[in-house]
């Protein structure tokens, strides 16, 4: 790659990492991605879903069609890095390298713009609202694939641990499903000397956490993959009450459809049932579904031969993992494959000493110039 070429791909990485936004307040993103776009004298629209923005490159006599996705948005998360370039904005990091994502497709969009060897039209999708709050849904309710028409789609996401570069393909899933839970547990408050005049509960969710962790290893068939993990509980205000309420949350995440409902059906049953024995009321609320994100094996394969062709080292051997991504949404309505692009050793996602690999940016905007030229052929 071209030394400017490599530069600039860092030079836009470095200020979408200095100028994180949380999701749904990607304005600034937006419009940074807006500017660069026009410098690039590629049609864009602004706007969908949110704050998401659709660039287009169209060439006769072709009428084949692809999309190419990056995420835009950061996580609250206070950074610890220290590098030159870190978070501006308190309490908001790239932990996830969405900066890395965006700016990478950036580039695929400088590459296919300047290379004349291909005809078709390429829709340079970035999405804002990735974690957790449901970008890929709001852009396709905004008429994405109505007003951008794409035949298939791919996207990639940095992977720490996997060596710098490499690029893994999975047939089938990649990504888990995932799901929120919440349950807030009734009782009677009194005083803690005399509990037998209260409905505790502290020790109904106690006896809860436990069963709700023992659906993985009795309800659900040891082959088929799920997790169920307790994350947060708040209960009382004073050592010696004993409270009204306790409100328990956490994740449930699967590989397939029905075994998310397995998980949330139980999770329910055990609620209602516990609260039961202790004397209490259940209030359990399920949010922030996710599809799994399983890749169409022919677009999987597509992709991984185009990458082995131009030189990158491609892997098919490595497992999925529950962590979510709703690239899944998009490959309910279209073909396509999401890729794991290796970030080295680094600190793992979400963790606020975590930094995109600077060395994967020319890789990953090839790797998206290669898949599409690929698809369009």
């Amino acid at each position: 790659m071209p030394l400017d070429f490599t530069e600039t791909l860092q030079s836009w990485r470095h200020h979408l990492h200095a100028n994180p936004e949380l999701s749904r307040r990607e304005s600034a993103t937006a419009a940074f991605v807006c500017a660069e776009l026009a410098k690039l004298g590629v049609h864009h629209v602004a706007g969908i879903g949110g704050h998401g923005v659709v660039a287009t490159i169209s060439r006769t006599p072709s009428n084949r069609s692809v999309g190419l996705r990056a995420d835009m948005d950061a996580l609250p998360i206070q950074e610890t890095t220290n590098l030159a370039y870190a978070s501006k904005n308190s309490g908001v990091m790239h932990a996830c390298g969405h900066d890395g994502h965006t700016a990478s497709l950036l580039g695929a969009a400088r590459l296919l713009a300047d290379d004349q060897d291909w005809s078709g039209t390429v829709h340079f999708v970035f999405q804002p609202a990735e974690e957790g709050f449901g970008g890929a849904q709001a852009m396709l309710e905004d008429g994405l694939l109505e007003r951008f028409p794409m035949e298939r789609i791919f996207g990639y996401h940095n992977w720490p641990g996997l060596e710098t570069g490499a690029i893994m393909l999975h047939r089938g899933p990649i990504m888990g499903a995932a799901a929120n839970f919440s349950i807030i547990l009734r009782g009677t408050a009194g005083h803690a000397a005399m509990p037998h005049l209260t409905q505790d509960p502290v020790q109904g969710a106690a006896h809860l956490i436990i069963a709700i962790n023992s659906i993985i290893a009795r309800n659900i068939n040891p082959l088929h993959p799920a997790v169920i993990s307790t994350t947060t509980l708040q209960a009382g205000e004073a050592n010696n009450q004993i409270a009204e309420t306790v409100r328990i949350g956490g994740t449930f995440r699967a590989l397939t459809p029905d075994v998310m409902q397995q998980l949330e059906t139980r999770i329910r049953e055990l609620a209602e049932h516990t609260a039961k024995a202790f004397g209490l009321t259940a209030t359990a609320k399920i949010s922030g579904y996710l599809p799994p994100t399983i890749n169409h094996a022919a677009e999987a394969d597509l992709a991984a031969q185009a990458a082995q062709d131009a030189g990158f080292a491609v892997r098919r051997d490595l497992g999925p993992t529950m962590g979510a991504e709703d690239f899944g949404r998009f490959l309910l309505e279209i073909p396509g494959a999401y890729a794991w692009i290796g970030n080295g050793n680094s600190s793992f996602l979400h963790n606020p000493g975590y930094n995109y690999n600077d060395e994967i940016l020319p890789i990953a905007a090839k790797y998206y110039a290669t898949v599409a030229k690929a698809a369009l052929a």
